[in-house]
């Protein structure tokens, strides 16, 4: 069965252009031509979705808040913005990844094919994890201290999910950036400190225990 692709954008050509060369790699493609439409058409249970993140009436970053807690898969932003906070707040609201446009097909592909793999693999990881005073139900994406839910967004949870599978080891911003959004991104690393803050103060709010630790010069590791 094809995978489904949503493609939400108000650049007409832009989405013919993409619905036809993703059709040609085999996805079933669905187009929505700006946010209202898009929430629409999030019913029809998308593996992917592609967002544009300037559209006029509602932007892609209010789309993405809106739907993030009703959908699972993956969300990608489509974007000509280049400042660190845009590209924080977009993956605070719920993203996954982003991709500057201009973009090449190629790249899109690749992108898409690196998620839907990660996607693929997590369906095959351990249920649950337990440490402590804290739990992780590795189905339901869902951490817990004690019995009170952490609220996290989709890629806090996915660097904790990432570093509670090696615990001990250390990863350098670069790498845990790259195993949680599926690519190598150059330059994009300062973001991971930013969430890694967020964690941490959610954390906090239950707990004194610090499961993440800082390794000075190296990055960060889950404590043992």
């Amino acid at each position: 069965m094809a995978y489904k692709i949503l493609i939400i954008d108000d650049d007409m050509e832009l989405l013919k252009m993409l619905k036809k060369y993703l059709e040609i790699k085999k996805y079933e493609i669905m187009t929505a031509e700006n946010g209202v439409e898009g929430l629409h058409k999030i019913k029809l249970q998308p593996d992917i979705i592609l967002l544009d993140v300037n559209m006029p009436d509602m932007d892609g970053i209010e789309v993405c808040r809106r739907i993030r807690d009703k959908v699972a898969c993956p969300i990608l932003f489509l974007t000509a913005r280049v400042d660190e906070q845009d590209v924080v707040n977009g993956l605070s609201s719920g993203g996954d990844d982003y991709i500057l446009k201009p973009f090449s097909l190629k790249e899109l592909d690749a992108r898409i094919t690196a998620h839907l793999k990660r996607e693929t693999r997590r369906r095959e990881k351990p249920e649950l994890c337990f440490q402590g005073e804290l739990s992780i139900d590795y189905k339901a994406k869902t951490v817990q201290i004690h019995t009170d839910y952490l609220e996290l967004t989709r890629l806090e949870y996915e660097i904790i999910e990432f570093l509670t599978m090696n615990p001990g080891v250390v990863f350098d911003k670069d790498r845990i950036y790259e195993k949680v959004c599926g690519y190598d991104a150059e330059g994009d690393s300062r973001v991971i400190t930013e969430l890694i803050r967020r964690i941490r103060k959610k954390f906090q709010q239950y707990t004194e225990t610090e499961y993440i630790e800082t390794v000075w010069g190296m990055g960060y590791r889950w404590k043992k």
